[in-house]
């Protein structure tokens, strides 16, 4: 194995000589510093070609170790790549490690912080002056001159390096990771969480099962490691929208799990809320993306309507925290224990308000989700082995998970509060489909049933919908039709609590801000 990631690593520092070995083929190129290509260790971009099948799509590594953003730019390196881009091709952007000392300072490679259009001449030891930028500037050159050739350019995060402080990894060097979502937001184009994704890993594995992956240093990586990034990599890139990559993969590309999945297993780094007035009572958010989406930071351009609902509470008088989980289902919400996770703080007074569904409708055994809840509200049960968890897992109704929830919350001593599902942007006659014959259906029935409040957001958005028309309606989403954008949430949250006012007796209605009111 070490002898065939070596004669990898070998063929990435031929790169710059490479050419895409048929243009008739779309090109993923790599660019960065020495943690995607470096010839003393191994960086992520040389195994990275291994997930994809060549006879579908080329991959090029042209990452150049000691390189930062400024340099990969000053020195002629991305011209050669701009040069060579086609439409249809892909260019993942990965710097920060070597971006971040002294720009007027030996290595003289560092760029300014920040993303903005500040410039600062610096006297290089040639004699010749340099006008040097910020970070985000030459990110932006990157993105401004991919999309002018037609390619697609993604921004990923920095890798994470082999540092600890009491039992946590070192979540990425400075301000990178922001820096690139900001960029990422202004040029619409997709962030990919890099340094989260391999942080959550190297928290599961723990610090002794990581040191082996850094031989050398606390940044580069041995050959395991860099294929493990790699892998992690490729789980992300899985989780964008409409999935621009799924066909291009290997069978080993094929065989990695998406990132959400791995989410779903662990909660390290998800910067999950709790209340911060313990002695208040708490509004808690349990559901899907459409509710929280990430780390609920609106990257890719991606926000649900659990964070910008908070500006409608008066958080003197309440706490309201948003405990929904992108790539869950009801089901999963359960069997991954984060339920349980809520529970254990939820007290007397409190408030839990749930909406599920979206991750509900697959099969219960597919085999790289394992999510699926049984159609229905009833108490029929199907037994599966579970190819996730490698065990025997019996499987619940959509109205069954809700109405554990119900219970339990109930048996704690809060108030819990039905939301049927916000609506996808579907347009049929004139009008978004609703959900009426089965999820919409079935969580009024259970809320009926179980004499709980029941918002039913699918309606009242979808009516929301309705009046406003596709055009103005197309901008609220930020992918084919399930995630919103910052406007998109905003309305949604309008719509919650429109939802709750209308309610015969809303249980919040004494915590509403002046917004709220």
């Amino acid at each position: 194995m070490h002898v065939r990631f070596a004669i990898l690593a070998l063929g990435a520092t031929l790169a710059s000589a490479q050419t895409p070995a048929s243009q008739a083929l779309p090109t993923i190129w790599v660019v960065g510093d020495s943690t995607a290509n470096n010839t003393n260790h191994q960086g992520w971009g040389d195994p990275f070609m291994d997930y994809f099948d060549p006879t579908k799509v080329v991959v090029i590594n042209r990452a150049r170790a000691g390189r930062s953003s400024r340099t990969f730019f000053s020195e002629g390196l991305w011209n050669k790549v701009r040069d060579e881009l086609k439409p249809g091709d892909y260019v993942l952007i990965q710097f920060g490690h070597n971006d971040g000392s002294a720009p007027d300072k030996t290595p003289f490679r560092g760029s300014l912080p920040g993303i903005g259009d500040e410039s600062q001449t610096v006297t290089m030891p040639t004699g010749k002056d340099e006008e040097v930028r910020s970070f985000g500037w030459y990110l932006r050159k990157f993105i401004d001159d991919s999309k002018a050739k037609g390619a697609i350019p993604m921004v990923l995060s920095t890798t994470v390096r082999n540092i600890w402080k009491d039992g946590q990894v070192e979540r990425g060097p400075g301000h990178f990771r922001e820096w690139d979502i900001e960029v990422a937001k202004a040029e619409n184009v997709p962030f990919v969480d890099v340094t989260n994704t391999i942080a959550d890993q190297f928290q599961r594995m723990g610090e002794q099962r990581v040191k082996p992956l850094f031989p050398v240093d606390h940044t580069h990586t041995s050959v395991e490691g860099a294929d493990l990034n790699a892998s992690l990599v490729v789980s992300v890139l899985k989780d964008l929208p409409d999935q621009p990559f799924e066909k291009y993969f290997s069978e080993k590309g094929k065989a990695v799990t998406p990132h959400h999945s791995l989410l779903s297993m662990d909660r390290a780094g998800l910067n999950l809320p709790v209340p911060a007035d313990p002695k208040l009572p708490t509004l808690f958010l349990i559901g899907d993306s459409t509710v929280r989406n990430g780390r609920g930071e609106g990257a890719n351009n991606q926000l649900s309507w659990g964070e910008p609902v908070v500006d409608y509470f008066d958080t003197s008088k309440i706490n309201v925290v948003n405990r929904a989980i992108g790539g869950l289902s009801s089901r999963t919400y359960l069997t991954f224990g984060d339920w349980d996770r809520v529970l254990a703080m939820i007290k007397p007074g409190d408030f839990v308000m749930m909406q599920f569904v979206h991750n509900d409708g697959s099969a219960p055994e597919e085999k790289m989700r394992a999510r699926g809840s049984l159609p229905g509200v009833g108490d029929e049960t199907r037994d599966i082995d579970n190819p996730l968890s490698m065990q025997r897992e019996t499987v619940h109704t959509y109205g069954w998970y809700l109405k554990r929830f119900i219970a339990d919350a109930r048996a704690h001593g809060a108030t819990p509060i039905v939301c049927s599902p916000i609506p996808r942007k579907t347009w049929k006659d004139g009008k978004i489909v609703r959900n009426s014959t089965n999820y919409q259906k079935w969580a009024r029935e259970v809320a009926e049933s179980e004499h709980t409040p029941f918002v039913d957001l699918n309606e009242i958005i979808a009516a929301r919908y309705d009046a406003m028309g596709p055009e103005k309606v197309d901008p609220l989403f930020a992918d084919a039709g399930t995630h919103t954008t910052r406007a998109g949430a905003e309305l949604n949250a309008e719509c919650v609590v429109a939802g709750l006012k209308a309610l015969q007796n809303d249980p919040l209605e004494r915590y509403f801000s002046a917004t709220g009111k």
